[in-house]
C-alpha cells in the first residue's frame, strides 16, 4: 500500500577511509585531515569493523600539552588518560563499534546515532565486514526532494487509498517540504492517522489541513 522509506543503502558513502589497529596516531590524523572526516573506521582481517576512531578520542593527548599536571586535572574519566598516552589506533578507538546494516531505515539510522551521540556510523554486512559509512548529512539528503515527488506519492500512496472519493475530495500541495491537504472529508477521525502517515513519507517537513466536514459524503470532482 505505501512507499517504502528509504534505507542507509540509498544515501550512504560506499568508498571510504578506514585503518587497522596498527596505525600511528599521526596517520589517523593526516587521514582525517585528507578525507575531511571526523572518525575512521577500525577494521582488521578482511575488513571487519572492530572500533572507530574519532577527533573526541584523540583530543586527550592535546590536553596534556599544558603540562601532565594540568592535563591530568582536567580530564573526567580514566579511560580518557589512557587515550592521551595511545599511539595507535587499537589503543585510541572506542570499542565495540556502533554500526548499523545496509537495510535499515533512515529512521533506524539516527536513531542508533541520537542514542550513541555520534556523527557518523560504519556500515556492515551480516558479517560485520565495513560496506560504507552513513553520516547525518547523508540522513539529511531526503529532504533535498523535490516537492512535486513528494506530493505525487501522497496522493498515490495515502490520499487515494485513505481517503478516496467519493467520501472525500483532497488537493495536496507541497511547499518546501510542507504538505497541505484541503478540500472536504466526511469521516474527520481519519485526519491523524492522514497526519501520521503523511510525516512518515521521506522529505515531508511538515503537514498541515485545511479540510472541511462534509456530513452528506461527496458527490464528484464539481462539488465546491
Amino acid at each position: 500500500m505505501y512507499g517504502m522509506p528509504h534505507i542507509v543503502s540509498d544515501v550512504m558513502t560506499h568508498t571510504v577511509a578506514a585503518v587497522g589497529r596498527r596505525a600511528p596516531f599521526k596517520e589517523i590524523v593526516e587521514l582525517m585531515q585528507d578525507w575531511q572526516v571526523s572518525a575512521l573506521p577500525v577494521i582488521e582481517g578482511e575488513g571487519r569493523v572492530v572500533g572507530v576512531v574519532s577527533e573526541a578520542d584523540l583530543l586527550p593527548k592535546e590536553e596534556l600539552r599544558d603540562g601532565p599536571e594540568a592535563g591530568y586535572l582536567q580530564l573526567r574519566q580514566a579511560v580518557d588518560v589512557a587515550k592521551a598516552g595511545g599511539l595507535t589506533a587499537g589503543d585510541l578507538m572506542s570499542s565495540p563499534a556502533v554500526t548499523v546494516r545496509a537495510n535499515a531505515t533512515l529512521a533506524e539510522a539516527a536513531r542508533a546515532m541520537a542514542q550513541a551521540g555520534v556523527k557518523r556510523l560504519p556500515v556492515v554486512d551480516g558479517t560485520g565486514l565495513l560496506e560504507g559509512v552513513v553520516s547525518r548529512a547523508d540522513l539529511l539528503k531526503v529532504f533535498l526532494r523535490v516537492d512535486d515527488d513528494i506530493a505525487e506519492e501522497v496522493r498515490r500512496e495515502i490520499v487515494s487509498y485513505l481517503l478516496p472519493r467519493p467520501d472525500s475530495a483532497i488537493q495536496v500541495e507541497v511547499h518546501d517540504g510542507v504538505v497541505t491537504l484541503t478540500g472536504r472529508i466526511r469521516d474527520t477521525a481519519l485526519v491523524p492517522v492522514a497526519a501520521r502517515l503523511v510525516r512518515a513519507v521521506e522529505g515531508v517537513v511538515d503537514v498541515r489541513f485545511d479540510l472541511a466536514h462534509d456530513d452528506h459524503g461527496v458527490s464528484g470532482a464539481g462539488r465546491p
